[in-house]
């Protein structure tokens, strides 16, 4: 089963994704007039001012979406793109997100654009751009029943595998060695199952409260322990960065590393980590209460830079620095012991504190992805009960799991719907030019850009309900 998903992946990924993703981050960045550069203060000031008049604001939004893009994948997810693919999968990893970002403002725009209002708060997402902007509802159902089973089982997996294996090895280390890995990991799936009940039962006031809080926090936490070990080491950046360099091209490629693993695997873990085109990002961007869709899409492009330019950098240098990445430990093992290999035991500790807040924060996310995709295809309150008790299994069962079996079946569920995604998205992708050349239309008159759908053709505006 696992050769065939490797398999599957490998032509998948090689052909098909990995083509698609280039050719519409390429496009979108020259229709843009590359949004993602040139907006980019704008972007800031944008995170700095949302707050949203009632309701969600832009940054709770934000923060949602960021808590499912900063998660494992930064820690883990890089770990194992080095270990496969070399230092060089950095190097794709950051074009990828450079590039990505205009893909990430596309969805989200259109995200906003297409948005419904509910009773606690606005919806939406790729599913609803699919059947209000497309017209094409069975469209929307196939990316409903994808995402759902990418985030909303197979991806929770992998959180819950990697967080449940981190604490358990900790704690059998420092607390009591005489009980099994598989003791300690059953009691910390447990903890982890109620306390993501807790949560997603409080609905998405709760979910974005959380996220709110628990997302900058840990982000930049993570982001000051990776300065102090650059600073530490500041001497041996330049050699990393030839490092990755040489690698990104085949120069130096580590023993039977290749330029086609480099590169797929960098794409793979980048788009794992950052989620620019996936379609995941868009479901909490909808959410906002804002003036202008464009708001949310500089928002969530801005997302995906934070999450691979500067926290997956650091995640890279930590491991680089350490020299660990050609033994036998993958994943977030090799992470720990690069950590410790340059601070020492309490490298653990921080380790273990970030898993539990990065997997912790992408599990409510993840599931918050899934109920608005299942509220899609159906309206059935106890389709949502049963959805929320069926996450409680999966995050526990995921600490048992093979994790090289959950990341399989993550990569191809995440592979199909990313090609649903940007196939609607590029369709689509004229009313976030029309957009974006509004908002900077009110942006040198000197205004605080507020959008009417008013300005879209009349035959549109009856797919918009609210603007």
């Amino acid at each position: 089963m696992l050769s065939f998903l490797n398999s599957a992946n490998d032509i998948l990924w090689s052909y098909i994704v990995l083509v698609l993703l280039v050719v519409c981050a390429v496009v979108f960045t020259v229709r843009l007039g590359g949004v993602q550069f040139t907006m980019f203060g704008e972007s800031l000031r944008q995170l700095r001012k949302s707050g949203g008049n009632g309701g969600i604001g832009g940054f709770q939004a934000f923060a949602v979406s960021l808590s499912s893009r900063v998660g494992t994948g930064n820690l883990a997810g890089v770990a194992s793109a080095i270990f496969i693919g070399g230092p060089g999968a950095i190097f794709w990893m950051w074009i990828m997100a450079l590039l990505g970002s205009a893909t990430a403002f596309v969805e989200a725009t259109l995200a906003q654009l297409y948005k419904r209002k509910g009773r606690e708060s606005f919806y939406g997402g790729p599913a609803y751009y699919m059947e209000q902007g497309l017209h094409r509802r069975w469209m929307g159902v196939l990316f409903a029943v994808l995402i759902t089973i990418t985030f909303g089982l197979a991806n929770q997996i992998v959180q819950s595998n990697t967080l449940c294996d981190a604490l358990g090895s900790t704690a059998q280390v420092c607390v009591d060695s005489s009980m099994s890995l598989d003791s300690w990991r059953l009691i910390f799936g447990v903890v982890l199952c109620v306390a993501t009940l807790i949560i997603i039962f409080g609905g998405i006031q709760r979910i974005s409260r959380f996220s709110s809080i628990v997302v900058p926090f840990m982000a930049v936490g993570y982001l000051l322990l990776g300065i102090v070990v650059i600073l530490m080491n500041i001497t041996l950046i330049p050699d990393v960065i030839m490092t990755i360099i040489k690698s990104a091209f085949g120069l130096d490629q580590f023993a039977g590393g290749a330029i086609g693993t480099t590169i797929v695997m960098g794409v793979k873990r980048g788009l794992f980590s950052n989620e620019a085109g996936e379609g995941s990002a868009p479901n909490a961007a909808a959410i906002a209460n804002t003036s202008h869709p464009v708001k949310q899409g500089l928002l969530q492009s801005l997302g995906v830079f934070s999450d691979t330019i500067v926290i997956c950098t650091c995640t890279a240098f930590i491991i680089l620095i350490a020299g660990l990445y050609n033994g036998t430990d993958d994943g977030i093992i090799l992470t720990t012991r690069s950590l410790e290999a340059e601070v020492g035991v309490a490298g653990r500790y921080f380790i273990t504190a970030a898993i539990f807040l990065f997997a912790y924060s992408t599990v409510i996310a993840n599931y918050f992805y899934g109920e608005t995709n299942i509220r899609f295809v159906t309206s059935s309150r106890w389709a949502i009960f049963a959805f929320r008790l069926l996450t409680g299994v999966v995050v526990l069962s995921g600490a048992f799991l093979a994790l090289e079996t959950a990341f399989s079946i993550v990569d191809i569920c995440m592979g199909i719907m990313t090609i649903v995604n940007l196939v609607a998205i590029f369709l689509l992708s004229g009313k976030a030019v029309h957009l974006l050349k509004d908002y900077k239309r009110q942006l040198s008159e000197g205004k605080d850009p507020t959008f009417s759908k008013s300005v879209l053709p009349e035959e549109e505006q009856k797919d918009i309900e609210c603007w």
